[in-house]
Order: structure tokens, then C-alpha cells, then sequence
């Protein structure tokens, strides 16, 4: 099996978008809605539209780094091309760690919807199935994640017709901003589930044409999600108002529930279900390429520097996430895992943002503004998260740093 073997280019603009917005729907509206609400309280859409500017930001950056440097990896490769290797292993790092967290919250987020009291044995079994999907090609992979999309678009249809038709029909109690950082708090929670479009720039290697269809499938994919979660989110806090939303770990089954149409709770479920599979699948895909380019980069162990020659998949790469997402599955707490996960995403695309400043007026089109403020709101929305959040995402950060500081020495 030829460790030098390409990655297939069989992607097309419907397929990145679809891997795109498969990708980020259903991680916000199933899961980060809860801890935005208790960050923000009635100013939860505030926090929803602050963290739309700033992936807005990131999607354009990350868009024309990736026609310029067409490879699978992401910003990883960006940050090495235009900042220096060691901030391309920084946004590698950053993105791995912080998507391994996002794959064992989605992963555990399955097993709580399906069958509570078997949630982490669920978990384990949707993560090898998954990660199955992935090692049979990409072509399957987006194959699959239509199929998903399609069905979580639906369950959320239904979740707004039984929010607006069967919601509780009062205004709820306001909930006061505990600080400053209330709505940025909110913006950084939110900010886990816009994440999803780096999908469409890791798969930069199998995607066709990919100079024009990154940058056309990465802000359609994620202004459709905006779009999406505005409605869900607006529907959701009229009908239960904030209290509700923050108490539970799934806030649109209790708003629901809570409603006269609480018979409709189930198909709500299903949607929380259905969409946690998409983004798990459309993960453990963008991780096991950015895995392939580090190992490529020397910055990763060369054993997972393996293309299927059938396939032409990063086989090795798709086991070894696997094998980690079920390890750390079994510590899953779903919203630690979400501010974990959007402390070093956030990282990843500050190092993003930090890499288009660096490229010539022609490819950043002269909007040099948006990734400077790109790299703001980065930094600001990270250190708005929890502490607990900020001080474990920075000590993991360090850890990798310390890691390549060592590595860099003994080469020399």
C-alpha cells in the first residue's frame, strides 16, 4: 500500500456543501443552544449572529487559503505555507485535539437521544460504523451525509411547527447577563457548531476544481446554516424562553416537550440523532486528513502516512481517530466537551485568519479587514469561554507546542 498514493479528487461543489452544512447542522441547534442560553439568557440571538460575523470571517480566509494551497489538511497547511512550521503544527494540533472533543461530543450526543441507559455502549458502536463509512471512500462519505442532511432538515421542520404551534405561549422570566461576557460567552458556544465548514477545506484534496469550488461551497454552506439556526433558535427561545433552554442537555426536546404539541418530542429526538451521525461522519473524515498532511509534514507518526490503494482513503488515519474518539468517549461530558472543543477550534482559526493577512492583495481580493477581524474575534470569543474551558484548551495547546519545541530540538 503506497504511502505516497493521492487522494481521489471526486467531489463537487453539491457534494462540499453538503459535507459543509452536514457538517454544522445539528451540533448548534441540538446541543450548543443549552449553554449559549445560560451564558446570554434573552440575548441569545445576539450571541447566534456575533458568532456568524466571526465565522463569516474564518469561512473567507479559509476559502481563499484553500484555492491557493488545494490540499487536504487545511490550515495546518496554510499556517506552514505562509507562517512558519510551527504555527502550522499549532493550527494542526489545535484542530485535532479540539475536533477529537467535538467527535466524542456528538458520538456520546447519539447514545443519549437513542438509548440513555446504554448511552456510552451506543456511542462506541456509532463511532466503528462511522468510521467504516469513511474507509470505504469520500465518495460514500457525502453519499451519506446527504442522506442524513435531508433527514435532519426535516426533523427540524417539525421541530419549529411544534415550537410555534404548541409552545408555551408566554414570555419567559428574563435571565440577566451574569457579566460582560455574557453574549460573547454565548457567541464562543455557538461558535462549535459553525465550525463544520474547515470539512469542505481539509477535503481540499478530493475536491474538483477545487480553486472555484471552495470558495463558492464554503459561504454557501455557511450562510444556509445561519439561516437555519436563526429560525430554530428564535422559535425555540419564544416558546420555552431561555430557562428552559439552559437547564437541559437537550434543550429543544424539553422546549418541546414542555409545549402543547409534546407528542411531536420524539421526531425531535430522531433529528438530534440523525444529525449527531452526520457531523460525527463528516469529523472523523476532516481529522483523519489533517492527520494524513501531518504525518506527510513529518509532524505526526509516518505510520498514518497511508492511502488505501482501492479506496484511496487515509485509512490509517480513519482507524486511529476512531480508536481515540472511543477512548475518549467514556469521559464524555457533552458541554465541557463543547468548550473544550471551541477554545482550540477558535485557535486553529485565528492561525487561519493570521495566515490570509499574509497573501497578496489579488487572492485576499483586498478585503484584508475580514481576517483581522477574523483574528480578533478569534482571541476574544476564546477567552470569553468558561475558565475551566480556557485553562484546559490552553494547557493542551502548550503541551503541543512544548512537544514540537522538543521535537525541533532534537533534529537539530
Amino acid at each position: 500500500m503506497g504511502t505516497r498514493a493521492s487522494l481521489a479528487r471526486a467531489l463537487g461543489l453539491r457534494d462540499a456543501v453538503a459535507i459543509g452544512l452536514g457538517s454544522m447542522v445539528g451540533a448548534g441547534v441540538f446541543t450548543a443552544v443549552g449553554p449559549a442560553a445560560a451564558a446570554a439568557g434573552n440575548w441569545l440571538l445576539a450571541g447566534l449572529l456575533l458568532a456568524g460575523v466571526v465565522a463569516l470571517c474564518n469561512a473567507m480566509s479559509s476559502a481563499w487559503l484553500a484555492a491557493r494551497y488545494p490540499e487536504s489538511g487545511g490550515t495546518y497547511v496554510y499556517g506552514r505555507q505562509r507562517l512558519g512550521h510551527a504555527w502550522g503544527f499549532l493550527a494542526g494540533w489545535a484542530f485535532v485535539v479540539g475536533k477529537l472533543a467535538s467527535c466524542a461530543a456528538m458520538a456520546f450526543t447519539i447514545g443519549v437521544y437513542l438509548w440513555p441507559e446504554r448511552a456510552r455502549a451506543l456511542a462506541v458502536v456509532a463511532v466503528i460504523i462511522l468510521v467504516a463509512i469513511n474507509y470505504a471512500g469520500i465518495e460514500r462519505t457525502a453519499a451519506a451525509t446527504r442522506v442524513l442532511l435531508g433527514i435532519t432538515l426535516a426533523c427540524l421542520a417539525v421541530t419549529v411547527v411544534a415550537l410555534a404551534g404548541g409552545g408555551q405561549h408566554h414570555p419567559a422570566p428574563d435571565v440577566a447577563i451574569s457579566s460582560a461576557a455574557g453574549i460573547p460567552q454565548a457567541a464562543a458556544f455557538f461558535f462549535f457548531a459553525f465550525a463544520g465548514y474547515a470539512r469542505i477545506a481539509t477535503l481540499g484534496g478530493e475536491v474538483r476544481d477545487p480553486a472555484r469550488t471552495i470558495p463558492r461551497a464554503i459561504p454557501i454552506a455557511l450562510g444556509m446554516a445561519l439561516a437555519i439556526y436563526l429560525v430554530v433558535s428564535a422559535a425555540a427561545l419564544w416558546a420555552s424562553g431561555p430557562e428552559v433552554l439552559a437547564a437541559s442537555t437537550a434543550p429543544l426536546a424539553a422546549a418541546v416537550e414542555g409545549g402543547a404539541l409534546a407528542n411531536l418530542a420524539p421526531v425531535v429526538r430522531i433529528g438530534a440523532t440523525v444529525a449527531s451521525v452526520g457531523v460525527l461522519l463528516a469529523l472523523i473524515a476532516g481529522i483523519s486528513r489533517t492527520g494524513l498532511a501531518m504525518a506527510r509534514g513529518g509532524d505526526l507518526p509516518r505510520a498514518l502516512d497511508a492511502v488505501h490503494p482501492r479506496f484511496r482513503t487515509p485509512y490509517r488515519a480513519e482507524v486511529v481517530v476512531g480508536a481515540l474518539v472511543i477512548v475518549v468517549v467514556s469521559l464524555g461530558d457533552l458541554r465541557g466537551a463543547i468548550g473544550f472543543s471551541s477554545f482550540a477550534v477558535l485557535a486553529y482559526y485565528a492561525v487561519a485568519n493570521a495566515s490570509a493577512l499574509t497573501l497578496p492583495a489579488a487572492h485576499a481580493r483586498g478585503a484584508r479587514a475580514l481576517p483581522m477581524v477574523g483574528v480578533i474575534g478569534c482571541v476574544a470569543l476564546a477567552i470569553a469561554l468558561p475558565w475551566q474551558s480556557v485553562a484546559q484548551g490552553a494547557v493542551v495547546l502548550a503541551l503541543g507546542a512544548a512537544a514540537f519545541a522538543v521535537r525541533s530540538m532534537h533534529r537539530r
